[in-house]
């Protein structure tokens, strides 16, 4: 893989979602890593998922009492920096900390929420080159920040090529966050572009120009961002990084920071649990997602970005932000899996899933997920029990509270079916296509 794609600090979790009493794992690049909270260095830790003694994946064990990775197939220990400090089956005399018996410890970074690993030559990883956004750095209590993330069924590029392409909004997001009524030319311009990405800028911005000028910025190869000052609102960033797990998918960590000019919308956004904010942005991303997968299966028999410009028709200014991403890969090493194919094409129902792509990676919602399924027989219990009292025929009075006990049980469970639903699959009707 060209080093434009490995030599460079990815985020591969928000560190609100990682659990510091167990190993967590994520994959990065076809390569297999366990994450891990060391204690007696105060730090994250991510090693490659494999134990050197039977090669078995780490995410696998536990931390154990001393504070050290465990491997659960024979109990080899590992220390922060790698070296194993215990073979449980090694006579007295024998030095557990040889150099084949050592975990390779990756260069990490924590900052603006996020951890980041490097996944180069060690000797290179240079925190000050971190992607971050620029703005957030700049009195950083004044943001309201909203995050989500997703195992998308798509490449990197793929992504990237949809989040900054912002025509597609109005369409593909009617009745989610778009309006068909609010689609018009989108006369942006490239301001810069070299190795480093580039930067756009759109005067009138959306909405037919009741928002203000957008600019946008793409950090290559994995970060993009949009930044608006909306009249009489605040300041709003779409902040999008693209994470490339294997061909045909990546994560996607999305951010939504707001700088709010009064501070009642800091207070209701404040008030919205996060597992249920990430139900509605599950909807908007499955707006496109369907499509997005067979996409670039049409792109790929066509030989890939290398032969975009050529099999899209890119007419207007809108496209410059495609066009000016492929020809950033084209100019710096290609695509990260090149030459690989993608898998098959999955059905609508596989890539409506919620559970294995975002819901059990996400504390929020798999802790929301276990109270919602411990309160459905609550609300059973309710409805049974408003039943019982209205069956008792006890007066006016008594059917009363029977009445209310029941609707409260059976409103009570309906709600957290839809929850539950909301956490685990998507429909796969996209609201734009709905006749009313």
């Amino acid at each position: 893989m060209h080093p434009t794609w490995t030599e460079q600090w990815w985020p591969i979790s928000y560190l609100t979602d990682l659990d510091p009493k167990r190993p967590n794992r994520f994959t990065l690049l076809e390569r297999d890593l366990v994450i891990w909270w060391d204690r007696m260095e105060d730090c994250w830790r991510v090693f490659p998922d494999v134990c050197p003694h039977r090669l078995v994946p780490l995410s696998e064990g536990r931390i154990n009492e001393a504070g050290q990775l465990e491997c659960p197939y024979h109990g080899w220990s590992f220390d922060g920096e790698g070296q194993c400090r215990l073979i449980p089956q090694a006579l007295e005399n024998t030095q557990p900390d040889s150099r084949r018996s050592r975990c390779a410890s990756l260069p990490t970074a924590s900052t603006q929420g996020l951890l980041f690993v490097w996944m180069g030559a060690p000797d290179s990883a240079d925190p000050k080159q971190l992607p971050l956004v620029p703005a957030l750095e700049e009195n950083p209590d004044s943001w309201t920040v909203q995050d989500t993330f997703r195992d998308l069924p798509m490449d990197a590029v793929t992504l990237l090529e949809n989040v900054l392409d912002v025509s597609h909004v109005p369409f593909t997001h009617h009745k989610t966050v778009g309006k068909r009524d609010n689609a018009a030319p989108v006369e942006a311009t490239i301001t810069e572009e070299d190795a480093s990405g580039f930067r756009a800028y759109w005067e009138e911005g959306p909405r037919r120009g009741k928002l203000g000028a957008q600019s946008t910025t793409f950090l290559a190869p994995q970060l993009m961002w949009h930044d608006l000052t909306a009249k009489g609102f605040g300041r709003i960033l779409t902040v999008v990084y693209a994470v490339p797990i294997r061909r045909g998918e990546c994560r996607l960590f999305a951010r939504f920071p707001f700088q709010f000019q009064s501070a009642l919308p800091r207070l209701l956004i404040g008030l919205r649990p996060r597992w249920l904010q990430h139900i509605g942005n599950h909807k908007v991303l499955e707006d496109d997602q369907v499509f997005l997968h067979w996409q670039e299966r049409t792109l790929a028999a066509a030989g890939g970005s290398a032969f975009a410009e050529r099999a899209f028709f890119l007419p207007t200014a809108a496209d410059v932000y495609v066009a000016a991403l492929h020809r950033w890969i084209n100019n710096n090493g290609g695509e990260p899996f090149a030459g690989q194919p993608l898998p098959d094409r999955q059905p609508t129902e596989a890539l409506m899933d919620r559970y294995h792509s975002h819901t059990i990676h996400c504390r929020s919602c798999s802790t929301a997920l276990i109270w919602i399924r411990r309160a459905q027989p609550v609300c059973w219990g309710l409805l049974w029990a408003g039943a019982i009292l209205i069956g008792l025929n006890g007066g006016w009075w008594l059917i009363s509270i029977g009445l209310i006990v029941s609707a409260t049980g059976a409103l009570g469970l309906r709600q957290t079916k839809r929850w539950e639903r909301g956490l685990l699959v998507g429909d796969g009707q996209a609201p734009r296509n709905q006749s009313t």
